[in-house]
């Protein structure tokens, strides 16, 4: 057995890509895995779980193995096969990282490691990294700009930690299992480690009908945590603690106010400037995914990408911005590339879609996502997107409630509560909405972007009694510490803009961009989630953001010149999904008829009150899409994970 406590590796090479330019940059997004604790067939184990996640490295592989522990890990290789291979050790040999991301400062830390005598041996962010954590320990966080998930096994004090960057653009996901600590960039690897015994999280369930994702720590797969974003976790003689090394607070108190509107449009231009630049390093060619709306417009035409990526669908201008893309990169001079998505084909996808994601998914756009990230590795290797625009700089239209609400602020509250008691008991006018929401606190009214079934609805829907808070208790102790922090200062639209960055943003935001890109095997650069933007947009007062009819009134006039005024002046209109359609009609309506019937549907809820949504949708007697399509996305989902034979039923019902 001497040969397992010897260090080895294991590199699979292929045929290295041709560089179009070379700089001293290493750009890889992989995946990685792990575990501590002796196991005679470690090998095979830790090949098993860097299988279950080849999609997010098809490169090459490369494996560490010691008494104590294993890592492994799965290389999307953007330029230097050669150069950086993982797992790396630090300079004095004692520490084995794993990482997945991108480390924009490392030039910078590379010159500060040299002053202390580390030399290097690649050119690679990755080996920067991993001095740097052995330079400055836990602090070296700090000192990072970028997007990450790594793990670090420390040799000398026997101790593996984990961190995931600040927004959480990067996944970590983490087990214990017959006394082993697991981790992995995706749950479908820690699947893959012996001795995990599979059961559904039944108040991840609960909260995912609501948010329409699940906020909670222990995913679906009961035992099975995400590490949360801002957090890093040190495992040390069988037990771990969890430290938060970053939070996203909006500090609007610590505005300039001498600061003029034009100044701030200068700040603002000078600082995306300085970040979609550090994000266009590579060695390979970088698109840009294209919407058509302000914020992938921006990146697009500003970056000097060559190719842009969009998809519509054939269901009128409502749910397809095809032609509003086109003339965004008409007017940059890109190569357009569209992808006009079926309803067949989109329907066909859905199993894979939720395999990809590890836990259900209510947001239809994740499905698009897929289309768009597999159109585009067709091309590329490396795309930016816009996400985090609309929640750093107030972008989402329901930010301007609290001033449409501001109408009625001179009624006493009281009687607002009243006339809501009032107004919950009338059909669905128009109106009746407004007079709802007028007679509760934002505390009570928004849980963020989504919010697909109350609490009395989900009550009439699951099979089984809720048992977990309310999403309303659930969110209860943030606000408190908003509050706490801010001494009542923050506005009702900065504290809805709050829980979208805490929340929505890794919840959903960020989990279908990554897992919908990886499953492509492709590289997804966010540059609006950058520290030195959040840094800048945090101070920024509500007048910079909700002003003038619109959303994001600062970060619209920084970027401007960039855009065609149409698109500069759009509405936010996000991404438009024709569910509502397709599930009136015959085909849609019988196939999703017949999974709310399945076995799974009856495990887990009330199918007659199922069927009666659908039933009352397809009548036009109400939207249900939404509701409808989040459960029906987590009947995919469990069939995909928990079915018995090797096609489960839903799946075989859906084709």
């Amino acid at each position: 057995m001497i040969k397992y406590w010897k260090k080895f590796w294991t590199v699979t090479k292929v045929v290295a890509v041709s560089k179009l330019h070379q700089m001293d940059t290493e750009e890889e997004m992989c995946g990685i895995c792990g575990f501590t604790g002796y196991r005679q067939d470690q090998k095979t184990v830790i090949e098993r779980m860097m299988k279950a996640i080849a999609h997010r490295g098809p490169d090459s592989e490369g494996s560490f193995c010691r008494e104590k522990i294993t890592l492994g890990f799965r290389r999307l290789s953007i330029i230097d096969l050669e150069d950086g291979q993982q797992p790396m050790e630090s300079a004095d040999g004692n520490l084995h990282i794993v990482f997945n991301g991108e480390i924009y400062d490392y030039k910078e830390l590379r010159e500060e490691l040299e002053t202390f005598g580390i030399s290097f041996c690649t050119h690679s962010d990755t080996e920067v990294l991993v001095n740097t954590v052995q330079q400055y320990g836990e602090k070296a966080l700090d000192k990072l700009r970028g997007m990450f998930g790594f793990a670090v096994w420390n040799e000398k004090e026997q101790t593996l930690m984990l961190a995931r960057d600040f927004f959480g653009i990067k996944p970590v996901y983490y087990a214990e299992i017959d006394g082993h600590f697991v981790f992995a960039s995706e749950i479908k690897s820690i699947l893959a480690f012996p001795g995990y015994e599979r059961k559904v999280n039944q108040k991840a369930l609960e909260q995912y009908l609501s948010f329409q994702y699940s906020p909670l720590e222990e995913t679906f797969f009961r035992g099975i945590y995400k590490l949360m974003p801002g957090h890093m976790l040190l495992y040390k003689n069988g037990s771990y603690e969890i430290k938060t090394y970053f939070k996203p607070k909006l500090t609007p108190g610590q505005w300039n106010h001498k600061t003029n509107m034009a100044q701030l449009r200068s700040q603002l231009s000078e600082i995306l400037k300085d970040s979609v630049k550090h994000h266009m390093l590579s060695d390979v060619e970088v698109g840009a995914f294209l919407s058509g709306g302000v914020d992938s417009g921006y990146l697009a035409s500003s970056s000097g990408a060559d190719q842009a990526f969009t998809v519509g669908f054939d269901e009128g201008d409502r749910y397809s911005e095809v032609n509003k893309a086109a003339k965004v990169a008409e007017k940059a001079g890109l190569k357009h590339h569209v992808k006009i998505i079926s309803k067949q084909e989109f329907w066909d996808a859905l199993p894979d879609v939720m395999y990809h994601m590890d836990e259900p998914l209510g947001d239809a756009s994740a499905v698009a996502l897929y289309f768009l990230s597999k159109e585009a590795a067709g091309h590329v290797k490396v795309v930016l997107s816009g996400e985090g625009a609309d929640e750093l700089f107030g972008g989402y239209n329901i930010y301007r409630e609290p001033e449409a609400l501001k109408k009625v602020a001179w009624i006493p509250f009281r009687l607002r509560r009243a006339v809501r008691k009032l107004a919950a008991k009338l059909p669905d006018v128009k109106g009746r909405d407004f007079l709802i929401r007028a007679g509760m606190k934002v505390e009570e009214r928004f849980i963020g972007n989504a919010y697909i079934y109350r609490e009395k609805e989900k009550a009439q829907i699951l099979k089984n009694k809720v048992t977990g808070p309310s999403t309303q208790e659930y969110l209860r102790p943030f606000y408190e510490e908003l509050e706490a922090e801010n001494r009542g200062s923050l506005q009702d639209m900065e504290k809805m803009q709050s829980v979208d960055l805490n929340y929505w943003l890794p919840g959903d935001i960020l989990q279908k961009a990554d897992k919908m890109s990886m499953a492509h095997s492709l590289e997804v650069r966010v540059p609006f989630l950058d520290k030195e933007v959040f840094d800048f947009a945090a101070k920024l007062p509500k007048e910079a953001k909700i002003a003038a009819g619109t959303t994001k009134y600062i970060f619209r006039k920084a970027v401007s010149g960039f855009l065609p005024q149409e698109t500069d002046e759009r509405k936010k209109l996000g991404f438009p999904i024709p569910i509502r359609v397709w599930l009136r009609q015959d085909d849609w309506y019988q196939m999703v008829t017949d999974l709310f019937t399945s076995k799974a549907a009856e495990e887990f809820f009330r199918t007659e009150e199922l069927l009666q949504l659908l039933k009352d949708h397809k009548d036009k007697k109400a939207d249900n899409s939404r509701k409808i399509w989040t459960v029906l996305t987590f009947l995919i989902w469990y069939d995909r994970f928990f079915a018995t034979c090797s096609k489960g039923e839903l799946v075989t019902r859906l084709q």
